[in-house]
């Protein structure tokens, strides 16, 4: 069966050998762009290609659309297509723990199309914590064709956003820290704040204490509890740049929530504009 959300260390290593799967590390750090690619030099799942945030699941920058603006769907596929995906292929991204980049990835592929993808629970820290296998060797996989079958559906614009700041169907939910949030601090972008009407839900409350997904149960509680009873498919998630927000997208497709749009320029984007207004 394929895997769509997550999946679990002690499945992922059954099905290494699968000459199906690919396997993609997306570790990465905001304060140290180079250092996910050093790590995966260092030591990695056996099998898996790099990605790098900035410089694969990420176009060029304007200085108005956001820090992790997304690539043409063209490019996108390209890079993909070099990673050795295309449409037989079971995508299973991983990152350093949390799955915060990772599920980039997972956003990413379903945008353009494809739906075997899924996250690798606990990443890369709880697949060593097990003991189970690493590589140092830089991994290359054949280059195949990607056959990009966007979903605009799935994507929400700045345009979008001041529409529903009248509409209150519609529930935006902000993945980033509560005190970024509420505006206490702002490390990063130009304005502290966040959009007016945008509640929090922080992408880490999808976590346990062991930096592992909650069970489906709990998770969904949590989820909906933050969507004040708005269906999924009026949910958009932003974050700062577009990234953290798919966690909260991948934590709501898991729990049965299906629907939500994301909005890729996120705060970063948002907050660029003085016009636009934040709380």
């Amino acid at each position: 069966m394929p895997h769509r959300t997550l999946i679990g260390t002690k499945a992922l290593a059954a099905e290494l050998a699968d000459p199906l799967l690919v396997v993609v590390d997306c570790s990465f750090r905001l304060d140290d762009p180079a250092w996910g690619r050093s790590q995966h030099a260092k030591a990695h799942i056996p099998g898996a290609v790099y990605a790098h945030l900035d410089e694969d699941l990420s176009g060029a920058k304007t200085g108005a659309n956001g820090r992790h603006p997304l690539p043409s769907p063209s490019a996108l596929a390209e890079t993909f297509g070099r990673l050795g995906i295309d449409a037989g292929r079971q995508v299973v991204a991983y990152d350093q723990d949390t799955g915060a980049w990772a599920s980039r990835l997972w956003w990413m592929l379903r945008w353009l199309g494809h739906d075997g993808v899924a996250v690798l629970d606990g990443g890369f820290a709880r697949w060593t914590a097990e003991g189970r296998p690493t590589s140092s060797v830089i991994e290359s996989r054949r280059a195949r064709t990607f056959v990009a079958r966007p979903r605009e559906a799935m994507i929400a614009d700045a345009g979008q956003i001041a529409a529903t700041l009248a509409t209150p169907t519609w529930r935006l939910v902000d993945a980033r820290t509560p005190e970024r949030y509420r505006g206490e601090v702002e490390p990063i972008d130009r304005r502290a704040g966040h959009v007016p009407g945008a509640v929090n839900h922080p992408y880490r409350d999808n976590l346990d204490e062991h930096g592992v997904f909650l069970p489906v149960e709990a998770l969904r509680r949590r989820l909906q509890e933050a969507l004040g009873g708005t269906e999924p498919e009026r949910v958009i998630c932003y974050c700062g740049s577009g990234v953290t927000a798919c966690h909260n997208l991948l934590a709501m497709e898991h729990a049965g929530l299906s629907g939500a749009k994301l909005y890729p320029g996120s705060w970063s984007e948002w907050s660029s504009d003085p016009a636009r207004p934040i709380a």
